[in-house]
């Protein structure tokens, strides 16, 4: 019998009150934080099936190599902006209690002169402990980040995270690997590049590089150059040039089984924009492919807006639209050697890697398709 109103104008169904939705066992949590040239980003997860459930997470433009290109050091405010940044992440991991993390910095703290200075400042006034990882590391935990977007199509896979102060490109051969098998046998690389005995199918690591040029020391290079369509090409053929020593520079791949896998800010930007997102939303971009053509037509209208209309196009953003240039210009040196109409577009990269990395080595993912 459904009840009555009390003022007797009709029914109405009984409210039946939820229960709170349960709180994650900190047990099962992991963080992961990466401190970059330009970013300070962090996620807290949950493994989840042969994935993992995002609990929480933070994301800050911090300039932490502002002016390093210039001295070889971390200034005292780039130092500052990082610290509070890292108390935020600081105050996040001990809400959630998570025990599980890594915690990384990347090329600026590999190249400053007073990096370990400044990371035992960070330990002293956050009681975080950061880890200066090597570029091959940096390169690896891209990789098996993108797992989840390699296609079972691919033979001949390129892998290229533009950071903020260095590149990494991975190329990996997986011709002999069976195609449902391929993304699994990226997420194995979590070991390392060298090969090993193994049971299952491996992913052939034919070489990587990382330059030590991003969008931050790219820019840096050419602030002297004032022309705005000139130093973009300046930017453009210079990072080609510091890929001459990448053993597959010269391989004309056929486009047939060849995928390039773009991770970054600029990517996920290029792709915003292409899509012409004013909010941005990552379900659109992130697995998202694109073309050449396509690329190249969003990059010639960021030059014809030209400084100031970049600054205020909302679909590259206040925190972007200094450094999407010199991002622009790597990704224009990236498809001039490696032309494809199958680039896919990661909006993942070092986070997703570490925690991956983790979960894999405590054997908490379930194996299985993606």
């Amino acid at each position: 019998m459904t009840p009555k109103r009390p003022d007797g104008a009709g029914a109405f169904p009984i409210p039946v009150e939820s229960p709170a939705p349960k709180p994650p066992d900190p047990s099962e949590l992991y963080a992961a934080l990466d401190l970059g040239t330009n970013s300070c980003r962090m996620l807290i997860a949950q493994p989840k099936g042969n994935q993992f459930h995002v609990i929480d997470s933070f994301s800050k433009s911090v300039q932490l190599g502002v002016g390093l290109e210039g001295t070889g050091r971390l200034s005292r405010g780039s130092m500052r902006r990082t610290v509070q940044a890292l108390r935020i992440c600081q105050q996040k991991i001990k809400r959630h209690k998570v025990k599980r993390m890594r915690l990384v910095a990347t090329e600026a703290c590999r190249r400053a002169r007073n990096a370990r200075d400044f990371i035992r400042q960070v330990e002293r006034e956050t009681g975080l402990r950061l880890e200066v990882i090597q570029p091959e590391e940096e390169a690896r935990l891209a990789v098996i980040s993108c797992a989840p977007l390699v296609s079972t199509r691919t033979e001949q896979l390129l892998v290229v995270d533009i950071g903020g102060g260095s590149t990494e490109l991975v190329w990996i051969d997986l011709s002999t690997v069976p195609p449902r098998e391929r993304p699994k046998a990226i997420m194995r690389l979590h070991t390392g590049f060298a090969a090993v005995e193994s049971p299952f199918p491996a992913a052939r690591v034919v070489d990587w590089i990382s330059v030590p040029l991003g969008v931050a020391t790219l820019r840096d290079q050419f602030n002297d150059v004032e022309d705005d369509a000139a130093r973009f090409a300046l930017m453009s053929w210079f990072f080609e040039e510091n890929l001459a020593e990448f053993a597959p520079y010269a391989n004309d791949p056929k486009r047939e089984g060849f995928q390039i896998i773009g991770t970054s800010g600029t990517v996920t930007t290029v792709a915003a924009s292409h899509l012409d997102l004013r909010r941005y939303d990552r379900t659109k971009v992130d697995g998202l492919r694109m073309s050449s053509e396509q690329i190249d037509k969003v990059i010639r209208s960021y030059l014809d807006l030209g400084p100031v209309g970049r600054q205020h196009d909302p679909r590259i953003g206040q925190d972007r639209h200094a450094l999407i240039m010199s991002g622009s210009a790597i990704l224009q040196a990236l498809l001039r050697c490696w032309p494809t109409d199958r680039l896919s577009v990661a909006d993942r990269g070092l986070r997703e890697g570490l925690l991956y990395a983790q979960m894999s080595a405590d054997g908490v993912l379930e194996d299985g398709p993606f």
